[in-house]
């Protein structure tokens, strides 16, 4: 059976952001490693998506756990799943993991972003930043 995290990962290894919008929830929030409260909301998140598409450079995925966590918002138990990523944003390696919970019907709710090393943070929120304001989805700071 074809998940919506399976679904995701194909969307991403083919950058297909159409592909992205039926996977979220309406209100889907979005936890980043640059920014304290959450992206929330459908079309927010699938504009920061279409950055992080153009922003990483070398996107991979190599690995996945399947699970259960408790969510941020809510703190209910859902499915969820870990995915572990390379990429390169301005020259930086980054090491990450996605953790994607799921909703009961299936699609995607809640999405936290962890990376490392603190040097490729930094370079991945000054990109993803730019985007941002190219896109005109935040102010110029």
């Amino acid at each position: 059976m074809t998940t919506a995290v399976d679904r995701f990962r194909t969307a991403v290894d083919t950058r297909d952001l159409a592909a992205l919008e039926d996977l979220f929830t309406e209100d889907i929030r979005l936890y980043s490693p640059v920014k304290f409260t959450p992206f929330e909301g459908r079309p927010m998140v699938l504009g920061l998506f279409g950055v992080l598409l153009r922003t990483f450079e070398d996107f991979r995925y190599v690995g996945e756990f399947a699970g259960t966590a408790r969510t941020s918002a809510d703190g209910i138990e859902a499915p969820a799943a870990v995915l572990l990523f390379r990429a390169t944003v301005n020259g930086k390696e980054i090491h990450g993991i996605d953790l994607v919970h799921l909703a009961e019907d299936g699609q995607i709710k809640e999405f936290t972003v962890m990376v490392r090393p603190q040097s490729a943070v930094h370079a991945l929120g000054e990109a993803v930043l730019a985007g941002l304001v190219a896109d005109g989805l935040v102010p110029a700071p």
